[in-house]
């Protein structure tokens, strides 16, 4: 699935990833963490790693629903960035910086984060918490 610079794109996107949760029966609170994680992953991908790229360039999302677990990669178009380098927007310090509470929330909702090709790749995935119970 690609979607292209619109909203409705975007929506579009995140209306069949939370279709496939809801088909697995995915509780409430599980659909809204992988929903906020997967629009600020995409936000992100838009805002900064395709700022100053013509605006037909794509954001490529792939992702897999099981019973247990929900994976999804987005990938930008950017030359990437270094995830590590993002300040801390949870120090004082950074409290009124523009960045940094995406990738601060997407590591809290979803059960692993990590970023591939030198950061223009992400790779999330949300371990449902009552999979024993779904299987």
């Amino acid at each position: 699935m690609q979607p292209a610079n619109r909203r409705a794109d975007i929506d579009r996107v995140e209306s069949a990833v939370l279709g496939a949760l809801e088909r697995f029966g995915y509780p409430d609170a599980s659909r809204f963490a992988v929903r906020l994680a997967l629009e600020e992953a995409l936000v992100n991908a838009f805002m900064h790693g395709h700022r100053g790229l013509p605006p037909e360039e794509t954001v490529h999302v792939l992702y897999r629903v099981s019973p247990e677990q929900v994976t999804i990669a987005v990938t930008d178009r950017g030359p990437g960035f270094k995830p590590e380098h993002v300040p801390d927007p949870t120090v004082e310090e950074h409290v009124e910086l523009p960045s940094g509470r995406g990738l601060m929330l997407i590591k809290a909702f979803m059960t692993s984060v990590h970023h591939e090709n030198n950061g223009s790749r992400l790779v999330m995935t949300y371990k449902r918490p009552d999979a024993k119970a779904a299987t």
